[in-house]
């Protein structure tokens, strides 16, 4: 099963890789108003996005669209094995991860919990329709976000990525953290709440 999804994510991430400059540019712009017409979406508090790398569907155009009362958050990299959340405006000073993924210049645990974000968007490899997922394999947002899994709590979940990367069926993981909504620069998913598929 592993080395089937690391097939998958490779196949999935040379597919949003070629996307056209066009369309990627547009894809941002379209998927910015995706996510502001959310049901859930929050008018005050912390939203946290991503650093967009390897063809990830980029959050410049919601980032700079959002209204005053929401603070924008980038993760950052904890020494216990899982993500903090730190406020970053553009101009503000990063430095790179042992990913090379660009993230605040702040402690590692200094940053802020999830629990504290109103929003988090994840970025995916690869989605079906009914809301599963598929990360780059690290674990991170899973282990961070862990706590929803026995007790569903702030912050709302949504996964981004391009329609290229959606798949006929994927199937969950035990620790699959479910998410709230899917939003692609074409399409929005809201999911049932429970993904989980049930044992056989």
């Amino acid at each position: 099963m592993t080395a089937g999804r690391d097939a998958l994510r490779r196949e999935l991430r040379a597919r949003r890789r070629a996307l056209p400059a066009a369309e990627r540019i547009a894809g941002a712009d379209a998927l910015a108003t995706r996510l502001f017409a959310l049901p859930f979406f929050p008018d005050t508090g912390y939203v946290a996005g991503y650093w967009a790398m390897d063809g990830e569907i980029g959050l410049h155009s919601w980032q700079l669209r959002l209204p005053p009362g929401l603070v924008y958050c980038l993760p950052v990299l904890s020494d216990d094995g899982t993500l903090r959340f730190a406020p970053w405006r553009p101009g503000d000073e990063l430095v790179t991860n042992r990913y090379g993924i660009p993230e605040p210049d702040v402690g590692p645990r200094s940053g802020l919990p999830a629990s504290d974000m109103a929003l988090i968007v994840v970025p995916l490899v690869g989605f079906d329709a009914a809301g599963h997922r598929l990360g780059m394999g690290g674990g991170w947002y899973d282990r961070t976000l862990a706590p929803r899994l026995q007790h569903p709590a702030p912050p709302w979940l949504v996964g981004v990525g391009f329609e290229a990367q959606r798949i006929d069926a994927l199937g969950a993981q035990p620790w699959d953290v479910p998410l709230d909504a899917i939003c692609t620069e074409r399409d929005t998913l809201l999911p049932s709440p429970s993904l989980v598929d049930a044992p056989p």
